[in-house]
């Protein structure tokens, strides 16, 4: 085995004159199938192509895309990972100290909004040869979208970056029919109809049957036609009965073509026996490597697509509902790779995807006729025609622990606790927790109030109570000492300063204190960005609240840590917006513990008053908790 060369000299060697493609990332490079570039050149190279991968060129020197030459047939360009911005900023718009996707975990190792950036150089530099860009970042800004940080819907990054071509979703299948008819001796504008792709083209063009969303000019001046095209590139992203989908860019018309079809189970564990390096080029072993493999370089990816389709997620606009997993063979045979490395303590993280335990279709409906476009398969309850089975993934997890240098298999990529609780076999839950957990699992309830997480997508907070009882219940049955750590969010639509009180209620009832929480961030393709840009739910067209505010975000965030004492003052100033006076004081169910004496100066209670007639009057309003304390 051997890294896709990065160089000249690493041609020369190989006896390569001129690449047939050239991939540029915003990563480093990393040869592992959880890095996207790895995946795309080592599928070039299988099919018998040369490639090449330029990772994180200088944006400031033009010629550093020109450092492999000029490819026969395209450029491929990816901004890595992650969405470029989201890899720069913070959701308070603050600028990343690090980048653990670039050697030494370094920043400033990629431009804000890599992919138009790169792809702008690329096109003044070879004028003729063909762009396609693919990744994340293209592929969830495919449509024109609501963009967080500049406050202002954006065209298509087609528009922008005038690519060719977009490849959105995984790219395996499309890349593959991609380089056959380059090879063929078609040229890019005859690449019209791959499925799982995007162009621009003239409106005098347009396929027939298309869905078409509203246009550019008409989202940006009107928020209920962005809520409408939201749910149209929704709801048509199914390989059985999604239409091509059209929307109007000025003098151009955006196509996009019907999802790729999802991966079979061969063509899946073909992939992942491709001949990967495993790990971060040699050229960073200097400065450390590179962080993000850290987390994955002793995982296996099972699984891809998650039917649990949760609003704030981008995965049903990426990887899509339907789900596709991996032989156990293939899974075995990764695990026994992973044993031989000489890093290799014994612990294999995870063996999971989306949604770890998740192995096959939802329901036999879905194959003939398509998932639901609108109905979830498990929120707000189970479908009735869901399939609800773990033994297959039981078996799997079985069979990699019983390999004979494997110490223990962790589950990190979390599980569905709602589909978990759908089975009406406890084998399931009953073995992973004597054998799948480092102490904590975790799983993603996300809130407690039912209108916030009705808005989120996600069942009640009734699931999640019944299966963190069966949790414990089993926990202590098999004589360990194991923990929930829950996934939690401030700030998404529909969330109020009441409900962040709630739900910091919530955490001190039950005695949870998160390290960590994340405040929503409204990134590009989701359905929850469109309720934050717009204020309404583009299904129902019902106004819902939004937290738009940098005080009132701060002031939800914080309340999630209520028991921090650098938190003390902005929860009082949230206490007292959301009038929860009764929670400030020296009480147990308080959540600040503070005398009227020492509370800031800006804060006062409600004067007392004088009149006979008050007396009987509250001073304070009494607010209904839900959770009962046991």
């Amino acid at each position: 085995m051997a890294f896709i060369p990065t160089t000249k000299k690493e041609m020369k060697n190989l006896g390569i004159d001129q690449f047939d493609y050239v991939c540029v990332t915003g990563d480093a490079y990393v040869d592992h199938p959880s890095f996207g570039i790895a995946i795309i050149s080592r599928i070039i190279e299988s099919l018998g192509y040369t490639v090449g991968i330029i990772s994180q060129p200088n944006w400031k020197d033009k010629n550093s895309f020109l450092k492999l030459g000029i490819p026969k047939y395209a450029f491929m360009v990816t901004s890595g990972n992650i969405d470029s911005m989201i890899n720069h900023y913070s959701v308070a718009k603050n600028k990343r100290k690090t980048d653990s996707y670039s050697p030494g975990g370094a920043p400033n190792k990629r431009p804000d909004r890599a992919v138009t950036v790169y792809c702008e150089i690329i096109r003044s530099l070879c004028k003729d040869i063909p762009i396609i860009v693919g990744g994340i970042e293209a592929s969830l800004r495919r449509f024109a979208h609501y963009d967080y940080w500049s406050d202002s819907v954006m065209p298509s990054i087609l528009c922008d970056c005038k690519a060719d071509l977009l490849v959105y979703g995984m790219a395996e299948k499309q890349i593959k029919e991609i380089c056959t008819r380059f090879y063929n001796g078609e040229s890019i504008n005859d690449m019209r109809d791959i499925r799982g792709t995007c162009y621009l083209t003239e409106p005098k063009n347009t396929p027939w049957g298309s869905a078409e969303c509203p246009s550019l000019k008409m989202i940006s001046e009107n928020k209920e036609e962005y809520a409408k095209a939201c749910r149209i590139q929704i709801t048509e992203q199914d390989e059985v009965i999604g239409k091509k989908i059209i929307q109007r860019h000025g003098d151009k018309m955006l196509v996009q073509n019907e999802p790729a079809k999802i991966l079979t189970r061969e063509e899946f564990d073909a992939i992942y026996e491709l001949p990967f390096e495993r790990r971060w080029h040699s050229d960073y072993d200097s400065v450390g490597g590179v962080p993000a493999i850290e987390e994955v370089e002793f995982s296996i990816t099972h699984n891809r697509g998650c039917y649990g389709n949760c609003n704030f997620c981008a995965i049903s606009l990426h990887q899509g509902k339907r789900v596709a997993s991996r032989s156990h063979e293939s899974v075995l045979k990764e695990a026994e790779i992973l044993t031989e490395s000489k890093r290799f303590k014994g612990y294999i993280h995870d063996i999971g995807g989306p949604s770890a335990n998740f192995r096959g279709v939802s329901c036999k409906k879905q194959l003939e006729h398509g998932m639901c476009k609108v109905k979830k398969c498990l929120s707000p309850e189970p479908c009735k025609q869901l399939i609800v089975d773990h033994s297959d993934y039981l078996s799997l997890l079985r069979k990699v622990r019983s390999i004979k240098k494997v110490k223990k298999v962790f589950i990190r990529s979390g599980i569905r606790y709602d589909y978990v609780l759908a089975d009406d076999n406890d084998e399931f839950l009953r073995e992973v927790i004597k054998h799948h957990v480092s102490g904590q699992l975790k799983v993603a309830p996300e809130h407690c109030s039912d209108r916030v997480l009705a808005a989120m997508g996600k069942p009640s907070m009734k699931v999640y109570k019944k299966f963190s009882d069966k949790f414990y219940h089993l926990t202590k049955k098999a004589g360990k000492e194991q923990y929930l750590i829950p996934y939690l969010m401030s700030s998404h639509p529909e969330s109020t300063i009441n409900d962040a009180v709630e739900l910091a209620l919530f955490l001190k009832l039950n005695d949870i204190r998160p390290e960590q929480v994340q405040d929503f961030y409204p990134t590009p393709g989701t359905v929850s960005t469109c309720m934050f840009y717009t204020g309404m739910d583009p299904f129902t067209m019902k106004k819902v609240y939004v937290p738009r505010t940098k005080e009132e975000k701060a002031m939800q965030r914080a309340l999630l840590q209520y028991f921090n004492p650098k938190n003390k003052e902005i929860i009082i100033s949230a206490l007292k917006k959301a009038g929860r006076f009764d929670l400030i004081g020296n009480k147990d169910k308080c959540l600040v513990q503070c005398s009227t004496n020492s509370m800031p100066t800006y804060f006062s209670l409600p004067e007392k008053s004088n009149k006979k007639e008050n007396k009987k009057t509250p001073r304070y309003a009494k607010s209904k908790v839900r959770i009962k304390k046991k």
